[in-house]
């Protein structure tokens, strides 16, 4: 099956993550988060992908390359951002006479459903959902066998149900020809207007997927960690101390070096160059990213630490995203549960935004830079290259309150 990977969005949601990245290439275990969906794909029976990038695209190139794990790959440009149809249609030169799929590159899909997806074509992917108000929402009526679309409605205050499209989808082959479509109310191309076609047109099947997860605020990058590394086995290349204890499925690559004194307890994934300790604590669903370092009496708790991130000594960081090159001076302090035990909330697009998560730390973006003994309120976001003074608190976002 030819399949479409929409790679090319800009990820305003995820800053100051995607600032100077791809949203697609943010890091999800021991791969950037498109690549994960590729594999699947690839495991699924793609036969072809057809990546489609834009912001940021040069690092998508280099990653993909020509063939990913044994299957050929080629690019497509979307110069504008207007929508997903827009995005297909640019990748429509690329494909060959026949049914194709489109996933989309933020998103993870498992393995047996989106099998299932490719043999029931035409077919979308639904999933269940507490709140159905921020997705698109699936009319559906039941058939001898299985369940068939008959529409789909964006983001209606009033759902029909709960059942929700995943943004995965197997066209049939005429509809290459069908992309042309007119602007939506948001002002967009959007793909759900071929699937009305294809809805029209043929019994497209609802395949439910046993899991999903759309990737598009910070927080679900710490979800779609804990999924991944969640999937990894116990596995130490790495150089371990004797006197450093480890527990549960945790991989130390090789190349990574974990000193005296250090407690893991998994799941968690410590790259190639990275440091820990000594006598470091890290626990939860942990990403301590390639060259990373977490020094002496840091604690380190169901976070992601990208790649050159240091956390340098007496200081603790709790459910977390540090990007690129993030240094916290000594005893920086991460909070990360609201004393009402509500969750915590965060700007998103310039919305306070509930993340959903009764706990959740902070978000720095590449380059930011803490003073000696900051304190870091819960659902702070540092802006890429910020800066904070010895002794600073940070209570909520400069323009929000919290």
């Amino acid at each position: 099956m030819q399949t479409i990977l929409l790679a090319a969005g800009q990820g305003t949601r995820m800053r100051p993550l995607t600032e100077h990245r791809a949203k697609p290439m943010l890091p999800v275990a021991d791969k950037p988060l498109a690549a994960h969906t590729a594999e699947t794909a690839v495991e699924a029976g793609a036969s072809k992908l057809i990546v489609v990038v834009g912001y940021e695209s040069e690092a998508v190139r280099e990653y993909f390359g020509d063939e990913y794990t044994g299957v050929p790959v080629e690019f497509a440009e979307q110069t504008e951002q207007r929508g997903t149809a827009d995005a297909v249609r640019a990748a429509e030169p690329h494909l060959e006479p026949g049914p194709f799929a489109v996933l989309n590159g933020d998103a993870l899909y498992d393995e047996a459903s989106l099998t299932r997806l490719y043999e029931s074509s035409p077919a979308v992917g639904s999933y269940r959902v507490e709140d159905p108000t921020q997705y698109g929402v699936l009319y559906t009526e039941k058939s001898t066998n299985d369940t068939r679309v008959t529409g789909v409605i964006e983001k209606p205050a009033d759902p029909p149900s709960n059942l929700i499209n995943t943004g995965a989808y197997v066209f049939p082959a005429e509809a290459q020809a069908w992309l042309d479509v007119g602007e939506s109310e948001r002002g967009e191309l959007e793909l759900t207007d071929v699937l009305e076609r294809a809805c029209n047109e043929h019994a497209v099947t609802a395949v439910p997927f046993q899991q999903w997860l759309d990737v598009g605020r910070p927080w679900e990058l710490l979800e779609a960690n804990e999924w991944k590394i969640g999937e990894l086995s116990r596995k130490h290349q790495g150089d371990v101390h004797e006197d450093a204890t480890i527990r549960g499925d945790v991989v130390v690559e090789a190349g990574a070096t974990v000193d005296a004194g250090v407690v893991i307890e998994g799941p968690a994934l410590i790259k190639s160059g990275a440091t820990v300790g000594p006598n470091a604590y890290i626990r939860g669903t942990t990403l301590i990213a390639e060259d990373a370092k977490v020094g002496h009496s840091v604690e380190v708790k169901n976070s992601v630490l990208m790649e050159g991130a240091t956390v340098g000594h007496l200081s603790y960081v709790g459910d977390s995203i540090l990007g690129r090159d993030v240094n916290f001076g000594a005893s920086t302090m991460v909070a990360n549960l609201r004393h009402d035990n509500e969750a915590v909330k965060t700007p998103v697009k310039g919305e306070i935004t509930s993340t959903g998560r009764r706990k959740f730390g902070v978000v720095c973006g590449d380059d930011v830079k803490t003073g000696i003994q900051t304190t870091l309120n819960a659902g702070v976001k540092l802006d890429a290259g910020a800066r904070t003074k010895p002794n600073e608190v940070v209570l909520k976002d400069p323009q929000f309150e919290n």
